[in-house]
């Protein structure tokens, strides 16, 4: 598999020396300003856009000297970008927060104003974009979303800058955090994969959710009655979805909590899954938005110096068993990916 100069030095921006992804996510948007809603009690349309802006401008500043990359957005996010260390990569999100939720389908579309010249044009060492996919969606709905993909690909090889997709596992008809769906993720996940590591997507790495959840997992506080998988199970669900990938991985933390996804990288560790890093937001930042709200700028970066850098360090001695994401690369050069 060969991959171009420009590519090359992108994925070498955002790596660490070990050719390992410790990136830090903070493109949320919508996500982001439901949480300041929570802790302000207003209301989602009335948080102010600035608070945001220096919240990512302080986390920026503090966490990535602790992160090979960082992941943001174009909308508010680039005072932010400018804020990271120096010898921290740039992914910039392509698409805009969120879905209409009235159209079935959860479809995607990209940023108004923007292409992936402009995103290199503002420093982005790579560009991602999210896609909720499930392989049991109508015919309609993915065919859909597979062109809109290959679009994206195309318009990334013709930059030469990396091409991240983030594939956010659901089901149309299901509540992904329920047991229905907790039972069918791992196909989810495993399907999903293998779609998108085909060559006419021209996608470089993937960012994906583990294959289980982990609150369905048996473990000290949830038996072997009340859950869908043993340790064991879960850990054959990770390998399936590991050796689903020709393309290099890394995972995703899907909004758990910092403990929950530390596990999640222990038991990728334990079945041996060739992950390449990690992408990880709220997991690491998410308590520090009350904070910030309540007690202002000065107590948050008291919480970021504390608990901030504790919570990405957790994570990245999750990453010891990680591989290059040049890895796959050379697999798949001498045929034996």
């Amino acid at each position: 598999m060969h991959l171009s100069s420009g590519k090359k030095r992108g994925f070498q921006a955002l790596a660490n020396e070990r050719g390992v992804i410790a990136a830090l996510a903070i493109d949320q948007r919508s996500a982001l300003r439901a949480l300041f809603a929570k802790a302000s009690g207003q209301s989602a349309e009335d948080v102010p856009v600035e608070p945001l802006i220096q919240f990512k401008e302080h986390v920026s500043r503090i966490l990535t000297p602790h992160a090979s990359a960082i992941l943001l957005d174009p909308e508010i996010g680039l005072s932010a970008a400018a804020k990271r260390d120096k010898n921290t990569g740039l992914l910039l999100a392509y698409e805009k927060t969120g879905y209409d939720k009235s159209i079935r389908g959860r479809f995607p579309s990209l940023l108004d104003g923007f292409s992936v010249a402009r995103l290199k044009q503002a420093g982005a060492d790579a560009i991602k974009v999210l896609l909720y996919y499930s392989p049991f969606s109508e015919g309609y709905i993915n065919e859909r979303k597979h062109a809109w993909v290959e679009r994206v690909g195309v318009e990334c090889l013709a930059g030469d800058v990396p091409f991240f997709l983030e594939l956010v596992s659901y089901h149309d008809d299901m509540d992904e955090k329920g047991a229905d769906f907790a039972r069918i993720k791992p196909d989810v996940v495993t399907r999903s994969v293998e779609q998108f590591c085909k060559s006419q997507y021209a996608v470089d790495i993937l960012k994906v959710g583990v294959p289980v959840n982990l609150k369905f997992v048996e473990s000290a506080t949830l038996p072997r009655s009340q859950a869908l998988y043993t340790r064991e199970e879960a850990k054959v669900h990770f390998r399936r979805a590991s050796q689903a990938a020709s393309l290099p991985f890394i995972y995703l933390s899907e909004g758990v909590s910092n403990e929950i996804f530390a596990d999640a990288l222990a038991i990728a560790a334990e079945a041996g899954s060739a992950f390449s890093g990690v992408l990880c937001g709220r997991a690491i930042w998410h308590d520090g938005v009350p904070v910030f709200v309540e007690h202002g700028a000065t107590a948050l970066d008291d919480w970021l110096f504390g608990a901030g850098i504790h919570n990405i360090q957790k994570v990245n001695a999750g990453l010891a068993a990680a591989r290059p994401w040049f890895e796959r690369f050379a697999a798949a050069s001498s045929g034996k990916g």
